[in-house]
């Protein structure tokens, strides 16, 4: 079974790397995507995007056939059911708008949109359209996340009482060595900023794996106030590259999490000018009344209650511990596929074989709601509440 997508943004980094090679190309190189019925689902993409040149070189390094540069004939295409996005942040809006408008279910990029209304509106217009929508909510179909929560689900932790997120690395400036990442992500007007960029992140990560997202104070920064641009001009940094954030979650009620309902409490710092020491580029620690873990996007260690060590700190001796032996690695129950290829099959299946996605844009909405309240806290210098979206609107499937 064909199923025709259009995808714009593959000329970006993650767009290329994550969803059209590691994705896409390597679902057709399997042979498709496997549905109930024993049916297998074949995507075949249209690459969008500006330079024809461009689009026609990454389409014969993956034996694709079809480019294009005209957006508005591809959605005019009832040949394509899918459009997909992963364009600037600035443009998003706009082209998921015309997709609604041409009847084709939508799968994007986070953040969904500058702001939460925005958001919101393009969630209620997907829903009048009776398109399938979703947002890209990679982070959670990690192996090392998925060890995290199925450690919650079995109760492992007890009570959580903490999470302590540590993300990030240095991104250079573009003066001596080129920067890692497209100079669009140091400019406020164009959608830029790391709290934009990674708060869409860590909503849906605490969201589904430790509790509901209940209060944020943040602290934002642009410590690089200029770097340089890809054409080797200089220009002024307009947007934070640094985010100190404390976060408030109602914990589970009782069940497998083991949890009373008390308040987790949450650290998180996102930096661009981090220096890595530290087993992975993401790594969050987990502590709870029965043990701990520590997990990056691949790994998770634990430490239970009964191998936890009793240390005498004495600052005049040596410290006789090597605390990173005394934690367990939880194993893979298999070889881990690609997170983003992952959540691309089971979008695949939810607009082919209308399969449960909970990965909509009303949870996508909440990305861009703990975001621009994690903004408003920095402005205003306090703890911001978290409401919850209007009701009736959020997950479903």
């Amino acid at each position: 079974m064909r199923i025709g997508i259009i995808m714009n943004g593959v000329t970006g980094r993650m767009g290329l790397n994550q969803h059209l090679v590691r994705s896409i190309v390597a679902i057709r190189e399997q042979g498709g995507v496997r549905l109930a019925g024993g049916e297998r689902l074949l995507p075949d993409p249209i690459l969008v995007g500006r330079s024809e040149e461009r689009l026609r070189e990454i389409a014969g390094a993956h034996g694709i056939e079809r480019v294009s540069t005209d957006l508005d004939s591809c959605l005019a295409n009832a040949a394509d059911a899918i459009y997909f996005d992963a364009t600037l942040t600035s443009a998003r809006v706009d082209h998921v708008r015309r997709a609604i408008a041409a009847g084709k279910h939508i799968y994007c990029e986070k953040p969904l949109a500058p702001t939460t209304a925005e958001a919101l509106d393009l969630a209620r217009a997907a829903e009048r359209a009776k398109v399938k929508h979703g947002v890209v909510q990679d982070k959670l179909f990690l192996p090392g996340i998925r060890k995290l929560k199925q450690l919650v689900d079995d109760g492992f932790f007890g009570r959580i009482l903490s999470v302590r997120g540590e993300f990030g690395y240095w991104v250079f400036e573009g003066d001596d060595q080129p920067a890692q990442r497209p100079s669009w992500n140091y400019r406020k007007e164009d959608g830029g900023g790391i709290i934009l960029d990674m708060f869409a992140h860590w909503r849906y990560l605490l969201d589904h794996t430790f509790g509901g997202v209940t209060a944020v104070h943040c602290t934002g920064a642009t410590h690089i106030p200029t770097r340089v641009d890809e054409d080797g001009r200089r220009y002024t940094a307009t947007a934070d590259d640094a985010a100190y954030a404390t976060f408030v979650l109602k914990g589970p009620q009782g069940g497998g999490g083991g949890g009373d309902g008390g308040d987790i409490i949450v650290q998180f710092n996102s930096l661009w000018t981090v220096r890595v020491y530290r087993d992975d580029l993401l790594q969050i620690q987990v502590d709870g009344t029965l043990g701990s873990a520590v997990a990056g996007l691949r790994t998770c260690k634990t430490q239970s209650r009964a191998a936890t060590p009793r240390p005498v700190w004495n600052p005049d001796e040596p410290n006789p511990f090597d605390f990173y032996r005394q934690w367990e690695e939880v194993r893979d129950a298999a070889e881990p596929d690609n997170a983003f290829k992952v959540q691309w099959e089971l979008f695949l299946r939810h607009v082919a074989a209308d399969e449960p996605f909970v990965h909509d844009f009303f949870e996508g909405a909440k990305g861009v709601q703990l975001a621009e309240l994690g903004l408003k806290s920095w402005a205003e210098r306090r703890w911001i509440d978290v409401p919850p979206l209007p009701k009736g609107e959020g997950a479903r499937g």
